[in-house]
Parts: structure tokens; C-alpha cells; sequence
């Protein structure tokens, strides 16, 4: 479909849509965007691209809304998942709204794979990253979710708000999400000031808990085996039922809620954040709808295409929009373990790792 689509356009000019997100822990979207502009260069000279990375609120949401917005990056040094100082970097698109990625802080990049600790990673530097820009004049505060090593529901960033965690006997719960499951207690915090207003960006779908949720779902992908799964959830349910008793605040069924390892309950029990989905979110404010209306041939893409695609992921919402349209569509990835939707042209997939040559190769033999 991919080459006869740009066979139509062979005596005019092909215009490609470009909108890839990042390839978790190889290309960043901006880099895998450029890769796949290469590639189309390559295959149709003449085509006219229009470059757009995206992002669902995870890893490249600041780049996204850098490259269409413009703005100023500032950078807070913030404690990581492991307690280690990391550099968090905000996006300030005006004196008073920001835009953060919480993986900066809290991100499954930032501990390689033999030193993941899911049980102990938390969210501490969410909450200093989200109090620096408060500090610093911020009133709207715009946080994607996603890409994190944590499972700990959002109780390392409630701890720089003020939030206490007790267990039975009145001590202070350890950091992470391994100690929730023996949680007795939430201790509420003083609330953020009023004009601070905070906007969750989820990068899927999924609830609190169940076999969809932060822990079963995404568990796995941080490093917890199958006790630790299970642990963890047992946690976030007992967190989820605290924070409905003591706080008033049922966030366990939300839709998102269990974006970033529960965080996104976090952000909206602890914050009073507005969780919203991260695709419609991005993909608004860039336009995406008006961009798509001028292609013929759109090209996306993620690192892997399986279950979790459809969970409120951008790539998939991408394919969705592009279907709709009636837009020849072509998906790249390095896996593909579940089938791309009909009508859509799968380019990798077999499990390779892709660079970004490889990319730039892949893109260039399908387009001729």
C-alpha cells in the first residue's frame, strides 16, 4: 500500500506525515524522526516531509512541545528513582505554564537493567521537579506520564507535599511500593496553593490495579518478577483503599491512574491533578489533526508494537486517526508482537535492534 501511494504521486509531490515517538532505550523521538525523514529522502527525493516527533506524556514530550511551541528549558537537580541526584530538565512555554516529564526524574532510563529495584524505586524527584517550578512562579504545570522504574503509586512525590505513610505501628513506611502492602495510614499534606493548577498527561489508558493495572501490566517491563508483581499490587490496592477512607479520594479506577506505576492516581489524589489521556492531549496541541489533513502517506512508529499499544498509546491512536482519514499508513518498529491494525504496512518488526541507520534503511526500501 506504502509504494503504491507514493506511485500515485510520481509526476506531483508526495507529502509524507513524519510522527514517530521515542524507541525506549535506543532512539529518542527527535532522533528516530530524523532517522525516518532520512529514509523517505532516500526512497522518494521529491516528496515534501513534515517532520513531527510525538509523544503520549512519556520520554520526547518536551522535545514535541519544544519544536511547534518554542520556550526556555530549565534545569532542577532532583533525587532519581534510586535516590541518586539526576538533572530534570522543564520546559517553560510562558513566565507561569511548564511542561515536565517525570521519567527525567523517576525514569526506567536512569537505572540500567541490572540495577532495577522496583520494590524501592519512588517518585521523591517527581515531587521536587514539580516543587522547583512552583517555586519559580509556575501556576500551570502540565506533567507526562510515563517511561518510569516506579511502582510506588505516586507516595514519594505526596512525601515532598507534606503526605505521611504509616504502617500499623505508626512508623513511616520505607520509599517505594514493596512496603505499601502493610500500609495503615495516610496523613494528609497542606494543599498546593490555589492558583497552581496541574494537568496529568497519561500515557495509556490503564487503572490502578488488576490484571491491566501498573503492577501486572507494567511490572514486568521495570524489572519485578512474579512475587514482586504480585507484591506490588497488593500495595497499590491497599493504597487505593487508604486513600478512598482517610482522603476522601477514589482514584483506584481512573482511567491512567496506573500510568508511570500508579502516579497518575498520585497526581490527582495528592495533587488534585486533571488526568487526561496523553495521545489527545499531545496530538492537540500539535495540530496533529490539521498536519494529517494535508498527507498522503503517513509514517509512525515505537520501539515495540504489542498489547500495551492499544492502551492509550500515540502510536496507536496515530494509526487510528490516520485509518479514519483514509491515509496510507506505515508503522516501524524493532518488534511487533501483536498484529498492526488492517490496512496498516508493518516496516521491522522481527525483533532487531534498529539504530538509527537501520531505520533510515528500512524506511528508504519501503517508500521506493
Amino acid at each position: 500500500m506504502v509504494r503504491e501511494a507514493a506511485r500515485e504521486f510520481t509526476e506531483g509531490v508526495l507529502r509524507v506525515l513524519v510522527c514517530p515517538t521515542a524507541f525506549k532505550e535506543s532512539l529518542s523521538a527527535a532522533q528516530v524522526t530524523d532517522a525516518v525523514v532520512e529514509g523517505v529522502r532516500r526512497g522518494q527525493p521529491t516528496a515534501e516531509i513534515h517532520g513531527m516527533p510525538v509523544s503520549d506524556g512519556g520520554p520526547g514530550l518536551l522535545d514535541a512541545i519544544l519544536a511547534v511551541e518554542g520556550g526556555e528549558i530549565r534545569v532542577f537537580e532532583v533525587c532519581g528513582p534510586l535516590g541518586d541526584p539526576v538533572e530534570a530538565r522543564s520546559l517553560w512555554v510562558s513566565p507561569t505554564e511548564v511542561v515536565v516529564e517525570t521519567a527525567d526524574a523517576c525514569g526506567l532510563h536512569l537505572a540500567s537493567s541490572v540495577d532495577r529495584e522496583p520494590m524501592r524505586a519512588d517518585t521523591r524527584g517527581v515531587g521536587e521537579l514539580v516543587a522547583g517550578c512552583i517555586e519559580q512562579g509556575a501556576t500551570d504545570i502540565a506533567m507526562g506520564l510515563g517511561g518510569s522504574a516506579t511502582v510506588d503509586g505516586g507516595t514519594g512525590l505526596a512525601r515532598v507535599f507534606g503526605y505521611c505513610f504509616v504502617d500499623g505501628n505508626g512508623e513511616d513506611l520505607p520509599a517505594g511500593g514493596g512496603f505499601l502492602d502493610i500500609l495503615a495510614r495516610v496523613e494528609a499534606g497542606p494543599s498546593l496553593p490555589a492558583e497552581v493548577a496541574v494537568t496529568a498527561i497519561a500515557d495509556v489508558s490503564a487503572p490502578l490495579t488488576g490484571p491491566d493495572g501498573a503492577a501486572r501490566r507494567f511490572g514486568p517491563q521495570k524489572g519485578a518478577s512474579p512475587w514482586q508483581v504480585e507484591t506490588l499490587e497488593s500495595g497499590l490496592t491497599r493504597l487505593g483503599d487508604r486513600l478512598r477512607v482517610d482522603l476522601g479520594r477514589d482514584v483506584t479506577d481512573l482511567p491512567g491512574a496506573g500510568a508511570s506505576g500508579g502516579l497518575g492516581a498520585g497526581c490527582v489524589a495528592f495533587l488534585g491533578a486533571n488526568l487526561v489521556p496523553g495521545s489527545d492531549w499531545v496530538l492537540h496541541r500539535l495540530a496533529f489533526d490539521e498536519v494529517l489533513a494535508d498527507a498522503d502517506l503517513v509514517i509512525t512508529g515505537e520501539g515495540a508494537w504489542d498489547a500495551t499499544s492499544g492502551m492509550g498509546k500515540v502510536t496507536g491512536e496515530i494509526l487510528r486517526r490516520s485509518l479514519a482519514a483514509a491515509v496510507p499508513t506505515l508503522l516501524v518498529c524493532a518488534r511487533a508482537a501483536d498484529p498492526a491494525p488492517a490496512g496498516v504496512t508493518v516496516v521491522g518488526g522481527r525483533g532487531e535492534w534498529l539504530d538509527a541507520n537501520g531505520v533510515t534503511r528500512l524506511v528508504a526500501d519501503a517508500v521506493c
